[in-house]
């Protein structure tokens, strides 16, 4: 059965095996919260890599018992993001998450050719879940964050790894929806070329286990009253379960509509490293880390 909504993450990883977590520079109130929270419901085990003293106020402030965690010294930042790098190379953590360390010292510790988690020729992305309430079904887009203007071999692989998250949600054959401008086929738009031999390539089975449509509008990706207007038939059109999109501005401004403008939640995390990396900014609330959290260790092997 897929997964519909992201509170039955928490239901799913209580019947699996427990993840260790790993929690680079974990000084800050809302990362040790929402792990903190993880472990109380059994999903996840959890080392916190920091300045002790803080992590220890931390917990005294939300009451929080500091024993549920192991817990690293280091209070330098970028030493605390490869050192938690470093206990997952280590086979101590199979998810990675990112604390108070800034983004570019995080990915930094991850992409570092000799010490970090990158497997060879892999490609580092971003997969974000968007729960919005106007939808019947989650949708798993990507990338909004990491790769500004992916080329074709950088979108084919944002494309498996959007289809390998939505199996781990559930999803036996999801609907990848190629966004552009325009569902037409415009040699005028690199979005619509890509999009349209990315297509061919889910027709020929070169991405396996998913539909895949493109290009594909917006509209008629995920509402069934605009594809039927515009006389599409295809199983994708209005009913998509991932999108990818062209660029990042068009990923990053419609997640970020979902979220402030339709009250839609969210999970995310860095994909093509070793392990799922826990990627959220530092002014997310508790609950998106949260679901972020449950994202990964579900989808951690």
């Amino acid at each position: 059965m897929s997964i519909t909504k992201l509170d039955q993450l928490f239901d799913v990883l209580k019947s699996k095996p427990k993840k260790r977590l790993v929690a680079a520079y974990a000084n800050d109130d809302h990362t040790i919260e929402a792990v903190s929270m993880a472990v109380d419901m059994g999903i996840v085990e959890a080392t916190l890599v920091g300045d002790e003293k803080t992590i220890k106020e931390v917990c005294a402030k939300h009451k929080i018992d500091p024993a549920k965690f192991r817990i690293v010294q280091e209070n330098d930042e970028m030493k605390a993001a490869n050192k938690a790098v470093e206990l997952i190379n280590k086979g101590e953590g199979n998810v990675l998450m990112k604390g108070l360390v800034s983004t570019d010292k995080y990915m930094r510790a991850i992409l570092n050719k000799e010490t970090g988690l990158m497997p060879p020729k892999a490609v580092l992305s971003h997969v974000t879940v968007v729960q919005v309430p106007t939808y019947p079904k989650l949708l798993v887009v990507g990338d909004v964050a990491i790769i500004p203007a992916p080329d074709i071999s950088q979108k084919i692989a944002i494309t498996n790894y959007l289809v390998d998250v939505a199996h781990s949600l559930g999803i036996e054959k999801p609907k990848v929806a190629l966004l552009a401008a325009t569902e037409q086929v415009s040699t005028a738009m690199p979005a619509c070329v890509d999009a349209t031999i990315i297509s061919k390539m889910g027709d020929r089975g070169q991405i396996k286990d998913a539909l895949i449509d493109g290009p594909l509008a917006l509209d008629v990706a995920i509402d069934k009253e605009s594809a039927q207007i515009k006389k599409l038939t295809g199983e994708v059109a209005g009913d998509a379960d991932c999108i990818l999109f062209p660029n990042i501005e068009s990923g990053n401004v419609f997640f970020k509509a979902c979220t402030k403008l339709a009250k839609g939640e969210l999970g995310a995390m860095v994909v093509g490293a070793k392990v799922p990396c826990v990627l959220t900014s530092r002014g997310d609330s508790v609950k998106s880390k949260m679901y972020s959290i449950a994202l990964a260790a579900n989808a951690s092997k």
